[in-house]
């Protein structure tokens, strides 16, 4: 069996959990360098030869899915996270 996922916060995340995996089950990590790409998986790097590193890879996941945010959040964030007087 081989189970897929990513590193998030130092906890591994797995693409899709295992139906049936007893507890205590013994596992094997092999850990694939961010040149090694899987076919038709694509990681949101522009050029394969220059891959994001695991953090920007992540944060692109969720790049677009904020909902509801005021139409100026990315220029005043300051303004709307600690309070600070608009500019």
């Amino acid at each position: 069996m081989v189970l897929k996922g990513t590193v998030i916060n130092g906890t591994i995340v797995l693409d899709q959990p295992p139906a049936a995996l007893a507890e205590g089950s013994r596992v094997e990590v092999v850990i694939k360098t961010t040149h090694e790409k899987e076919p038709g998986v694509t990681s949101g790097a522009p050029d394969p030869g220059k891959a994001a590193s695991p953090l920007g890879e992540a944060l692109m996941q969720l790049a677009g899915t904020a909902v509801g945010l005021p139409q100026d959040m990315a220029e005043q964030h300051d303004h709307y996270i600690h309070g600070t007087p608009k500019r």
